[in-house]
């Protein structure tokens, strides 16, 4: 669904396009005071103390996803001719819902209960026992969510030029690379682009943490680094190493914004706290495609092993079939990993001979390498 614009001169009833979004208590009162809700679309709303506007609006074909309501309204409403997804009880997550997480969403209850008693590990919970049992309305629950957090980001990156760092989940905290992996990210948002990872730990942790570092001196992100290397991996210690992040985010709040991507496909891997956006999945292949569509101002590739692989290539392929010059810089960091570990810049190269495409990879031996490599990538993208 995608949003459509509308006066604030007091429109005529109907005046807002079908699909209209609804997404807040404001919105609604002011959509609600031309006398028409018809059409649109409400999300995640708690309407029980807005009883009197919905029977007295006309609400022909609007449609309610996860609406709380009054017995009476709701009978109004569906007899006008709504469609009414009510909420689902007892779920862990809000599968209508109408934003992206953060990470207090995420790890409510971390300080108290610890990790296994958060929203992000119940989700992972019941994501495991319903895949496993096959239930057909678990499948439509996870879609519905799905699909929301896409419609979701969508509106989050509006406008923004997106750079998707993409690496390894094993980096750890204390390592040189991580703290290469934050300057880069650091980096990218002063240069006025969004940093986009897949959301979990290690080089994309890294990442997410330069963004959040970028407002601040040089030395915030020093002393961060040094505070959360007390807690190098995320395995055994996960609440510890969680915690470790928040109390980097109380010393320093308010910092620079960047969007993580994770999945619970991969719940071992606990979304990081850095990404002030956070666009959680159910789908890998949705999470995966979805940030890579977005990158629309290049993707950097990090060391990393087999997910880092698949995304190259998921990368890769729109590039080697576009019949025009391809607009996505592809960016590789460190020759050794890949032309000997994982060699897949060999591959790369020879996918790309003789396309469009090959004027628009490169590999760099470094971090430092990648902002003049994305910029004179981007030039020739032009």
């Amino acid at each position: 669904m995608r949003r459509v614009s509308a006066s604030t001169e007091h429109p005529a009833p109907d005046a807002y396009a079908p699909g209209h979004e609804i997404e807040t208590l404001g919105e609604f009162d002011r959509v609600a005071a031309t006398g028409s809700l018809a059409g649109c679309r409400l999300q995640s709303l708690d309407l029980t103390d807005r009883t009197f506007a919905l029977l007295s609006v006309r609400t022909t074909g609007t449609v309610f996803l996860g609406c709380r309501m009054e017995p009476d309204a709701a009978a109004k409403v569906g007899a006008d001719g709504a469609l009414v997804f009510p909420p689902i009880p007892h779920l862990p997550f809000d599968p209508y819902r109408a934003s992206l997480y953060d990470a207090g969403e995420l790890y409510a209850g971390l300080v108290s209960e610890g990790y296994p008693a958060t929203p992000d590990a119940r989700a992972y919970r019941w994501y495991q026992e319903t895949r496993k049992n096959g239930d057909v309305f678990a499948s439509m629950l996870r879609s519905v969510h799905d699909d929301a957090v896409s419609d979701a980001l969508d509106e989050r990156l509006v406008g923004e030029r997106v750079v998707g760092l993409m690496g390894g989940h094993a980096l750890e905290r204390d390592s040189a690379a991580f703290a290469d992996a934050a300057r880069l990210g650091r980096h990218l948002s002063r240069a006025g682009f969004t940093v986009a990872t897949g959301g979990g730990p290690g080089a994309m942790e890294a990442a997410n943490l330069g963004a959040y570092a970028a407002p601040f001196d040089d030395t915030m992100l020093d002393e961060a680094l040094a505070r959360l290397a007390k807690t190098p991996v995320f395995g055994p210690s996960l609440t510890d190493w969680a915690q470790a992040g928040f109390d980097v985010l109380d010393a320093w709040p308010d910092g620079g914004s960047s969007v993580g991507i994770p999945t619970w496909f991969y719940g071992h891997e606990p979304p990081n706290v850095f990404a002030t956006a956070i666009a959680k999945y159910f789908v890998n292949a949705v999470r995966e495609d979805g940030l890579l569509a977005r990158s629309t101002a290049g993707v950097v590739f990090l060391p990393g092993a087999a997910g880092t692989v698949q995304e190259i290539f998921d990368s890769a392929t729109p590039n080697y079939y576009a019949t025009a010059s391809p607009t996505v810089p592809l960016v590789l960091v460190d020759r050794t990993h890949w032309t000997e570990r994982f060699p897949a810049w060999p591959l790369l190269q020879a996918l790309a001979d003789g396309r469009p495409m090959s004027s628009r990879i490169t590999l760099v031996d470094s971090v430092t390498e990648v902002p003049e490599a994305l910029e004179r990538l981007s030039r020739t993208s032009d």
